[in-house]
């Protein structure tokens, strides 16, 4: 196992920079999880810790060695793709003894580290199989079981759940996160997917246009968001990010709505942030108008207005309003996020 570590990490394709100076510190067995939109240098930035992109600028080092200009074979890392990348003419056995044949290692060996990855993941009854007789599960656990066999110092994930139905990625990540507590080998995980990165991760690193926005544990950058891209990402569903100021009644939104705000609440505050979760029903509350309803069984999930503001809440409780109906609703204040008008920074409480 070793630590890992991007400084100063930049990346250009021709003119195009992608990758604007990076810093990330990964502790040793520590699984942290790359996440942004699509374009953000993420995958860049992982295949750059595995030798497959070249560096612009800066060092990256695995186990404090600077790895800058060390072949991909010569990393001890290990990689798990996207579309799994297993040979098709090959069995089960054999595309988890590869590495191992192309390093010259003994049967008994080989035969030995098969068995051991194959007995954690369950794949021992399907050792002689072939991929095209697997299932979308099995193909991904083979392709993790192959990364096992090399005993890396560090795992790479590059979005492996994307080509999964919604069941089997909730089975599946719970599978991964019980290998790496099993197994407790540092991991780089890369998604898109926050719902991936919260329930897996002990650090989550969220970029955005080549840039990290926030580093910290999942749910210190849930309840404590650095800006709002952070805010608007992290978390499903979304935060309400309304624009507005601060007036004399409370915070005034664009749309003409007044919500009431925190003690002490900052004169630079430009957007009001309230999770949907933070809304409670209340008949003395402010009074919006139900536009859309949505039970999903565990809540409700319910988008009203208020003035010319759209808001959405979800409730535990049951509730029987409808479309156009008005309801009572109070943000608890000791949750509402303010926003600083030119940089979109958090404002402490």
């Amino acid at each position: 196992m070793a630590n890992v570590a991007f400084r100063n990490v930049r990346k250009a394709f021709g003119p195009v920079e992608v990758l604007h100076g990076v810093d990330v510190d990964i502790e040793d067995g520590e699984f942290v999880v790359l996440v942004g939109p699509s374009g953000c240098g993420k995958s860049t930035l992982l295949r750059m810790l595995a030798g497959l992109e070249n560096i612009t600028a800066g060092d990256i080092t695995i186990g404090n060695r600077v790895v800058n200009q060390v072949p991909p074979k010569d990393r001890d890392i290990a990689m798990v793709f996207q579309n799994y990348a297993l040979y098709p003419h090959m069995t089960v056995f054999d595309n988890m003894a590869f590495s191992m044949k192309l390093a010259k290692a003994p049967k008994a060996v080989m035969e030995s580290e098969v068995a051991r990855a194959a007995k954690i993941l369950g794949l021992e009854q399907l050792l002689q199989r072939y991929p095209r007789q697997l299932s979308g599960g099995q193909r991904q656990r083979v392709a993790m079981g192959r990364a096992i066999v090399r005993n890396p110092q560090v795992f790479l994930f590059d979005e492996p759940l994307s080509n999964l139905d919604a069941k089997l990625r909730v089975q599946m990540r719970a599978e991964i996160k019980e290998l790496h507590q099993r197994l407790k080998v540092t991991t780089v995980y890369v998604t898109h997917d926050q719902i991936e990165a919260m329930t897996m991760a002990d650090k989550i690193v969220v970029m955005n246009s080549g840039n990290v926005e926030q580093a910290g544990r999942p749910l210190e950058l849930y309840d404590t968001p650095a800006n709002l891209f952070v805010a608007g990402f992290i978390g499903s569903p979304a935060m309400n990010l309304i624009p507005g100021r601060v007036g004399s009644g409370g915070f005034e939104a664009a749309g003409g709505a007044v919500l009431p705000l925190p003690p002490g609440a900052s004169a630079a505050a430009g957007t009001y942030g309230i999770r949907p979760e933070h809304f409670r029903l209340d008949p003395n509350g402010l009074q919006a108008r139900v536009q859309l309803v949505e039970p999903t069984g565990s809540e409700t999930q319910v988008f009203v207005r208020l003035a010319d503001t759209l808001m959405s809440c979800a409730f535990r409780e049951r509730i029987t309003a409808g479309p156009g109906d008005i309801i009572g609703i109070s943000p608890d204040l000791s949750l509402v996020h303010l926003f600083d008008s030119g940089t979109g920074q958090r404002l402490a409480a």
